[in-house]
């Protein structure tokens, strides 16, 4: 089925693709997935490092601080 597919059936996909998603989405999409592939790279890499995922160290190893309104951090811990 996919060798019946020619350069002017592609062309045609691409366009449908661009015309129902955007040309935003589409680059913001291609932005998430380069970001994917470099974290993946960088964990194959470096397997031993530690990677904390909560959001409570920031990359040079210092601790971040909470910003959250103080109204919403009582509201959603209630």
């Amino acid at each position: 089925m996919l060798n019946n597919i020619g350069p002017a059936g592609l062309i045609l996909i691409a366009i449908v693709v661009l015309v129902l998603f955007g040309r935003g989405k589409i680059a913001g999409l291609m932005g998430e997935v380069g970001k994917g592939i470099t974290a993946f790279k960088d964990g194959v890499r470096n397997p031993d490092a530690e990677r904390v995922e909560d959001g409570t160290e920031t990359a040079d190893g210092s601790t971040a601080r909470d910003v959250t309104p103080e109204e919403r951090r009582e509201r959603d811990n209630a």
